[in-house]
């Protein structure tokens, strides 16, 4: 496999580095790695997609109510998104202008599991060095983020009834913690 080192110059361009001042729309046979490099002969996704070398991944616990899985996963992705900015694309235009708040580069996979998996996930995760978001049964009974750090702050980590997850890294890492979890369905 060959590695040409390209640099990203907008949402769907690149320069190729070997040949400067040439820019364009990634080939379907580009695929991206760390958000920044560009390498040939990617493994791809479905028809044409690109498939990142890093995943997200929120894991709820089977037993919530749909409103508590809905809840609880926008408050999780929000951890991720506010701390690694990297995975934040551009911002969304229509056709008549008007401009939309960005999302994140790459998909945001669900899972569900039981309340042993869901700590197992959060020991292996913690064990790999993965900075993880967490939602807590408790969090259900609180209205601010001052109460909610306080409530998680008041639990042992081992004692913590969590009911939800959500990390970033390494596909392979997260496809380890994850061990067990089924695509929510």
């Amino acid at each position: 496999m060959s590695v040409r080192r390209v640099r990203v110059v907008h949402e769907v361009g690149v320069e190729d580095l070997g040949d400067p001042g040439h820019s364009g729309p990634p080939r379907v046979d580009v695929h991206t790695r760390h958000a920044k490099n560009v390498q040939d002969e990617p493994r791809l996704a479905g028809q044409g997609g690109v498939v990142t070398e890093t995943k997200i991944a929120v894991l709820l616990r089977d037993d919530l109510a749909t409103w508590q899985r809905l809840n609880v996963t926008a408050f999780l992705v929000s951890g991720i998104a506010g701390t690694e900015r990297e995975l934040i694309g551009e911002e969304y235009v229509d056709a008549d202008g008007t401009v939309y708040l960005p999302m994140f580069r790459q998909p945001v996979l669900i899972f569900s599991g039981d309340r042993q998996l869901l700590t197992n996930a959060h020991t292996r995760a913690l064990s790999r060095g993965l900075r993880i978001s967490i939602f807590t049964s408790e969090l259900f009974s609180t209205g601010n983020d001052r109460d909610n750090r306080a409530a998680v702050r008041s639990v042992a980590r081992e004692k913590l009834d969590l009911v939800g997850l959500a990390l970033h890294g390494p596909r392979n890492v997260v496809d380890k913690v994850l061990k067990g979890a089924h695509l929510h369905g």
